[in-house]
């Protein structure tokens, strides 16, 4: 190799000098910095195949669209009385499981599948929703017995379908809940209202009974509205034993108390 001659020598370092800082303007280096000269050296590289493309930014004051699980032309909207009727459905077995002082709005919210702010958007507060509850399912539990009774060929039949109905392996939880709901009375007058006219239609459907047997020469009763108050208050009785279990108390001891007490007050 030929060295340069000392004429040369400066001026080719001096250009080769010049010539690598000139390549190596405007690329970065390892940490993504620019170089001195301030410029980020960007070169058109082919897409990688491990990085997805990345979606457009919009332009400045452009808003983006709010993304929704489903299109809003295919959202339907409940009614408010069907989602009343929703929630109220689902805080039926849960009054009969733990009894209305252990169930809140969040239980009640969990059960019918709704946030709790659904709940309080009907609800004025939980009780209206223990409230609520409670009144339809034993609607629908004197309905039943009513429906059987009228069906009965006689007075005598419909009072005898009426006991049976009162006492069955499922009827524990029809008197849990009437006995939440009498005991509710006492600290919401709501509860006591509902409770009152449910006794006074009770009592008019046993009354109806007892003078329809009469009529057909089953009966005998001086005074059938006095009938019934007393035959539902052994009945409400009998079933607070049959819950407490102290003493035992079957069903069919339930039952026959109650039949004994028809025939002695109806054909003795």
């Amino acid at each position: 190799m030929t060295s340069p001659s000392p004429s040369e020598g400066p001026d080719r370092a001096e250009r080769a000098d010049r010539a690598g800082r000139a390549d190596r303007a405007g690329r970065p280096d390892r940490a993504g910095r620019p170089d001195q000269a301030g410029h980020a050296d960007r070169p058109d590289r082919p897409d990688r195949p491990d990085r997805p493309d990345r979606p457009e930014r919009p332009e400045r004051g452009e808003r983006k669209a709010p993304r929704r699980a489903v299109d809003a032309s295919r959202r339907t909207r409940q009614p408010t009385e069907v989602r009343r009727r929703l929630i109220v459905e689902a805080a039926v077995p849960l009054i009969a499981e733990r009894g209305t002082a252990a169930v809140g709005v969040r239980e009640v919210a969990a059960a019918a599948g709704v946030s709790v702010g659904t709940v309080t958007y009907h609800f004025e507060s939980v009780q209206e929703v223990l409230s609520e509850a409670m009144v339809l399912h034993i609607e629908r539990y004197y309905a039943a017995l009513s429906e059987a009774a009228a069906q009965a060929t006689s007075g005598a039949e419909g009072l005898r379908l009426l006991i049976d109905a009162l006492f069955t392996d499922d009827t524990d939880r029809h008197w849990r809940m009437w006995f939440d709901y009498w005991n509710a009375g006492e600290r919401d007058q709501a509860f006591a209202r509902g409770q009152a006219e449910r006794y006074e239609t009770w009592h008019a459907e046993i009354q109806a009974l007892v003078e329809r047997g009469r009529a057909e020469g089953d009966f005998r009763c001086d005074d059938p509205a006095d009938f019934a108050l007393r035959f539902s208050a052994l009945a409400d009785g009998l079933a607070l034993r049959r819950l407490r279990q102290v003493p035992t108390l079957s069903v069919v001891d339930a039952r026959r108390h109650l039949r004994r007490f028809v025939d002695a007050e109806l054909r003795g």
